[in-house]
């Protein structure tokens, strides 16, 4: 018999509160090499449609055997107040693995926004060049500012560009963060792309905002804006120009929209998708073979990351 008093909640309030990034980026790096290891198990995500932009997921998966397992529920509603926007509200349901029993509720949204930075770091710091000194990010929503908040832990940057189609929200962006960061806003993607050492793609874009023409030698990518078949960020000969490594082969072969694309034009074939990025955290694969090579990490998001997050603000929660 489940009480009320036996779940410890977390709010949107209370994760953003308690999930520090440094934290999150070591428990998103530990699961992404336990996950390509074998020691961790997930489904892959499935999604039953509920109409025009309205989507219900689930992602269930273990941490292990004998660790917490669960699941993120969530909507994926069209956002009425930001047409192009999606929100992603729900939980992520933990279990503890001794008697099974359900023990944390977190709210996914702000998990999902925390963790998804904290992956992009972890590929960032993997795969981008050690002397990357500019980093672009394309969107102006949530993940911008949580990106924001991520990535300068892993790089010094020395300049920050931030895009967006509303050069308004871009304006807004670069001042909620110009007393912490080198910020300043990039009003043609093309010019800020041919300057950047790393560039973030968080857009709701249909159609690619990023060409593979625009991006200079040795520069990394986090591709994370689309993660369903369908909608691109970036374009073929961006693809086929990049080392690709996913956070998942099997959900990018199944789900990664540019790739799939790239390859059904017959740019690419399935080999070329390197690799997972805890192949490269575990030291199986190399992040990068060159200093000149373009790499690229797509981001489509997994259960073992929200799962590992929501995790650690549980067993916090205890030693608190």
């Amino acid at each position: 018999m489940m009480r009320a008093d036996d779940l410890v909640i977390f709010d949107a309030d209370a994760v953003r509160a308690k999930l520090d990034y440094p934290n999150c980026i070591r428990v998103v790096r530990e699961a992404m090499a336990a996950l390509s290891a074998g020691t961790t198990r997930q489904l892959l995500r499935t999604m039953i449609g509920m109409g025009p932009g309205r989507t219900f997921a689930q992602m269930p998966g273990a941490l292990g055997d004998d660790d917490m397992f669960g699941a993120k529920m969530i909507s994926v509603f069209a956002d009425p107040a930001s047409p192009g926007r999606r929100r992603h509200r729900g939980v992520v349901v933990m279990f503890e693995p001794e008697q099974g029993r359900p023990v944390c509720i977190a709210d996914a949204e702000e998990i999902t926004l925390i963790r998804t930075a904290a992956a992009s770091a972890v590929a960032t710091d993997a795969m981008a060049r050690p002397d990357a000194k500019t980093l672009l990010i394309l969107g102006t929503g949530g993940q911008a500012r949580t990106h924001l908040l991520a990535l300068p832990l892993v790089r010094a940057f020395e300049r920050v560009l931030i895009w967006g189609r509303d050069t308004g929200k871009a304006e807004h962006l670069a001042r909620e963060f110009n007393a912490t960061l080198p910020v300043e806003v990039a009003t043609e993607v093309e010019a800020a792309a041919r300057e950047a050492d790393v560039i973030c793609t968080l857009t709701g874009a249909v159609q690619p905002v990023l060409l593979g023409d625009w991006v200079k030698p040795g520069t990394h990518i986090n591709i994370v804006g689309s993660s369903f078949a369908g909608p691109v960020e970036v374009d073929t000969a961006l693809v086929a120009r990049s080392r690709y490594i996913a956070d998942s082969r099997a959900s990018a072969l199944e789900a990664a929209a540019e790739f799939l694309i790239a390859r059904d034009s017959g740019a690419i074939e399935d080999a070329h998708l390197a690799g997972e990025i805890g192949e490269v955290v575990l030291g199986r694969i190399p992040g990068r073979t060159s200093p000149d090579e373009v790499t690229a990490y797509k981001s489509l998001g997994h259960a073992v990351q929200d799962l590992a997050a929501a995790a650690f603000l549980y067993r916090s929660s205890l030693t608190r």
